[in-house]
């Protein structure tokens, strides 16, 4: 699998994503953290991440995991 770009808000960690950011680099992705993704509204209601444009949220941090797999496999389809 080549390396995925996740992004992911700093401001979103206290959902926990900051967790998510350590396992997903220990996976095959690439991991990108910025101040601010603009997506505020979404940020501040639960997990979320950014790849190709695209925003993933969740209810919880094992749902976000599992989306973001989801995404990446669906990307390379």
């Amino acid at each position: 699998m080549n390396k995925k770009v996740v992004h992911f808000c700093e401001n979103n960690f206290g959902f926990g994503t900051d967790d998510l950011v350590s396992n997903l680099a220990d996976e095959e992705f690439e991991v990108e953290v910025d101040p601010c993704m603009g997506h505020c509204g979404e940020c501040a209601e639960g997990p979320i991440a950014v790849i190709n444009d695209e925003l993933i949220t969740a209810d919880s941090i094992d749902e976000l995991h599992n989306k973001i797999i989801e995404a990446v496999e669906n990307s390379e389809e």
